[in-house]
């Protein structure tokens, strides 16, 4: 494979020019994608001409990597309902990508948010198009609570691009199932490659610094959640569960970016119920730096990933590498990361009848989440082992580099 990239006319001591469109990139990160597309991108940029085009006001020129912001202006949104507001500037801002990729050898797309640009790319300059999926659109109808008929066109754009591409990567087995059960594209287009964790960075520390200046007691187990308000992420439901949690366990959200008023309305009256009989629950909403969270994940003494649909779940190795066992639901390829009974507990969800709105579901899923976190929370022993486990895991399975070296594969077989 050495030599592939002389078809594209490069030389053998040439790097192959690859561009990434993305909405996040730091410092705007908000979620699993941008986290995703953060690292991978480091890893890349060692072997590979990377040059990201993103959302926002970056500007960064080195020799073989460049990253370049585009915004969108305010005035373009005034007469657009706020539902569709996302949609229509994103497409703006893919727009804006179309200046700089006539020289891509390879362009890769990171969530519909930058799909437009990558039809583009693959029709008007015949560029090969690798599409990551971090999730799938079908598979999150409580977009539309958000996006109203957005949605539809979230969903419209995901599909032409999937069925474009000349290579898709799943982040998960369980994603790449989702992938073939909802969209018409040939199974030998889509390659499993997982997520990663940087365990260098994400390791036990013994500061406690962050705690105390967020509100944490350092001297009171606690479990944690990160993740953002959504329904996707289940947040409503772990706030649910913790009427029904040991009384001496700490509670600690890292939560913010709510999806909808709405939703954040819905879970700060969940809070301020539970917190009428219960004190020791901590709610940070900013945006917090590695270094603090970190520090939060490494003492925590439980995590919990309620989501119910994940297509990876990051922040479920960010936890495990810093020595924490994880109570994740039994979804998506949160499945592939936690080995039930040895990093972690798995809690089985009906994701279709929740999806349908199943109030016995709901109540049913609060309680089993309940039942494994106080379960957990009393086995010391257990929970000491399944720490260690997780660490173990975390560092042998889920490296950034061979991710990278096999996404770069996957560029040389499509310019061969």
């Amino acid at each position: 494979m050495d030599g592939d990239n002389t078809s594209k006319g490069l030389n053998r001591t040439e790097k192959m020019k690859v561009y990434f469109f993305t909405n996040e990139f730091p410092p705007n990160i908000y979620g699993g994608a941008g986290v995703h597309v953060d690292y991978l991108s480091r890893e890349l940029s060692k072997k590979v001409s990377l040059h990201v085009r993103c959302f926002g006001s970056q500007d960064v020129h080195q020799d073989s990597f460049s990253v370049k912001g585009v915004e969108a202006p305010s005035q373009l949104l005034k007469n657009i309902p706020k539902s569709l507001s996302s949609v229509f500037s994103a497409f703006y801002q893919n727009l804006g990508f179309f200046n700089s990729f006539s020289d891509a050898q390879i362009v890769h797309c990171h969530t519909w948010y930058s799909h437009l640009a990558g039809i583009m790319a693959k029709l008007a300059y015949g560029i090969p198009l690798v599409v990551t999926t971090h999730s799938l659109e079908p598979l999150r109808p409580w977009k539309r609570e958000q996006l109203g008929g957005g949605y539809d066109v979230t969903c419209w754009i995901e599909r032409e691009t999937l069925r474009l591409a000349d290579a898709i990567i799943a982040v998960s087995r369980s994603t790449k199932k989702d992938i073939l059960d909802h969209f018409a594209v040939p199974e030998e287009k889509i390659h499993v490659i997982s997520n990663g964790i940087d365990t260098n960075e994400y390791q036990p520390v013994p500061e406690k610094e962050a705690l105390i200046r967020y509100g944490i007691d350092p001297n009171q187990k606690y479990l944690l959640y990160v993740g953002r308000i959504t329904r996707q992420k289940g947040i409503i439901h772990l706030a649910r569960a913790i009427s029904k949690l040991d009384p001496d366990m700490q509670v600690v959200f890292c939560a913010g970016a709510p999806d909808t008023p709405e939703i954040k309305k819905e879970l700060d009256e969940a809070i301020s119920e539970i917190k009428k009989t219960r004190k020791n629950i901590v709610w940070i909403t900013e945006n917090l730096d590695h270094r603090c969270l970190i520090q939060i994940y490494s003492h925590a003494y439980l995590f919990c990933c309620p989501s119910v649909y994940e297509p990876f779940g990051i922040i479920n190795l960010e936890a495990m590498a810093c020595g924490v066992p994880v109570v994740g639901t039994k979804v998506g390829g949160i499945t592939e990361i936690i080995i039930d009974g040895e990093t972690g507990v798995l809690v089985p969800l009906d994701a279709d009848a929740m999806n349908r709105g199943s109030q016995e579901e709901t109540v049913k899923f609060s309680g089993r989440l309940s039942d494994a976190i106080n379960s957990l929370y009393h086995d010391s022993n257990l929970r000491s082992s399944m720490a260690e486990k997780s660490r173990k895991r975390a560092v042998e399975v889920y490296n950034w580099n061979n991710i990278a070296d096999q996404v770069v594969k996957i560029y040389k077989s499509l310019l061969s």
